[in-house]
C-alpha cells in the first residue's frame, strides 16, 4: 500500500529533518524511522544545492523507506534567488521522485506577509499546481506561516480558503505570546475540526508551545517533532522521544 498522509488511525509522529549535508540527512531519517517515527519530513530548501537534482532526492526520500514523506521547497536557504516558478517546478519535481506530501506556501506567485495570496492569477496557479502534483502521485499541504497571534475568524477563514484551493492538508502556524493567546489557539483547533473536511496541521509559535504538544490529541494530524536536533532545528518543536510518550500515556480526542 502507498504511503499516505490521508488515512491514519492516530496522528502521525513526522519527525523533521534540516540538514544541508545529504549524507547526514539520510542518516537523520534512517535513525528517525528506527526511533518510532512514523513519517519523515525532509526541508529540501536546506540540501546543499548540487544535491538538488532527481538522482540525489531519489536517494534523500528512499531513505525513510516505507513511511510517508512530507517535503518542503521554501524560498531562501538552497534555493536563494529562485523565482517561484523555480520553487513549483522543484514540488513537481519531489512528487516524482516519491514524495508523498508537498508542501506550497499559499503565497506562491504573490507573496503576502500573512502567506495567502490574494491575486486571482497567482491562486489559478497554485491549483494548476496543485493538479501537477497529484498528477505526479504525490499529495498536497498548503502552508500559511503567520508567525503571530491570529484571532479565529481569520484562521478559520485561511483554512477554508486552503481547502477551497485544492488542498489535501491544510497548515497553519500563527504566534502565542502569553496563556490566554495560548488557550484561545486550542480552543481553535476544536475549531478547525468541525468547520473542515481535510486533515489539518495547526501549530504556534513564541514562548507558549503547549499547542505542538497537545494538538494533535485534539484533531491536529500530525505532530512535527525532532529524533535528533543539529543547528538548523526549529526549537520549538519538542522531541521524537517526548511526543511518543504524550501519545502513549494519554487518549486523544476520539479515542
Amino acid at each position: 500500500m502507498k504511503p499516505t498522509f490521508l488515512k491514519y488511525e492516530k496522528p502521525l509522529f513526522t519527525s523533521m529533518v534540516l540538514e544541508s549535508d545529504m549524507e547526514k540527512a539520510i542518516g537523520y531519517i534512517k535513525k528517525a524511522a528506527e526511533n518510532g517515527a512514523e513519517a519523515i519530513g525532509i526541508q529540501m530548501c536546506y540540501l546543499n544545492g548540487e544535491n538538488h537534482n532527481v538522482d540525489d532526492f531519489k536517494r534523500v526520500i528512499s531513505a525513510a523507506g516505507d513511511l510517508p514523506t512530507y517535503v518542503t521547497y521554501y524560498r531562501g536557504r538552497s534555493n536563494e534567488g529562485k523565482s517561484d516558478d523555480e520553487i513549483a517546478e522543484g514540488l513537481v519535481t519531489l512528487a516524482k521522485c516519491g514524495a508523498t506530501l508537498c508542501d506550497i506556501v499559499g503565497d506562491l506567485y504573490d507573496k503576502q506577509d500573512d502567506q495567502m495570496a490574494r491575486d486571482g492569477d497567482a491562486i489559478k496557479k497554485q491549483m494548476l499546481l496543485i493538479d501537477r502534483i497529484h498528477e505526479a502521485g504525490g499529495e498536497v499541504l498548503i502552508s500559511s506561516h503567520v508567525l503571530k497571534f491570529t484571532p479565529a475568524e481569520r484562521v478559520l477563514e485561511i483554512a477554508l480558503e486552503q481547502e477551497r484551493r485544492g488542498a489535501d492538508v491544510c497548515k497553519i502556524v500563527t504566534g502565542a505570546s502569553s496563556h490566554e493567546e495560548e488557550f484561545e489557539n486550542l480552543r481553535i483547533v476544536t475549531l478547525l475540526k468541525k468547520e473542515l473536511k481535510i486533515p489539518f496541521l495547526y501549530l504556534s509559535g513564541g514562548e507558549c508551545r503547549i499547542l505542538r504538544r497537545i494538538g494533535p490529541k485534539l484533531g491536529c494530524c500530525m505532530w512535527l517533532c525532532v529524533d535528533e536536533r543539529n543547528e538548523f532545528s526549529t526549537p520549538s518543536q519538542p522531541d521524537l522521544a517526548q511526543v511518543k510518550l504524550i501519545r502513549e500515556k494519554f487518549g486523544y480526542f476520539g479515542e
